[in-house]
């Protein structure tokens, strides 16, 4: 399945607590598009927040991520890795 880097911004201040709420949000409905998130990051200063899945494609990701109510700015497939 192919995996997928998303980025969102505009959530500075995030705090770890708030990159795990919103990283449940996902994982709880996660399912129902073929979805599985990896893992999330975040940096609070910036206010970007990074997350690794692997999906059917990069529509599903982002359902996934407005229906828990932080849609993602950027969607990348990620083909290479090292």
């Amino acid at each position: 399945m192919p995996e997928f880097m998303d980025v969102h911004t505009g959530m500075a201040g995030i705090t770890p607590e708030g990159l795990l709420e919103a990283h449940n949000a996902d994982l709880a409905i996660q399912g129902e598009e073929g979805v599985d998130f990896k893992h999330a990051w975040a940096d609070p200063e910036s206010g970007m927040v990074f997350c690794l899945s692997e999906a059917p494609d990069a529509e599903a990701v982002q359902r996934i991520h407005e229906r828990a109510g932080h849609p993602a700015d950027s969607i990348y497939q990620v083909p290479v890795q090292a």
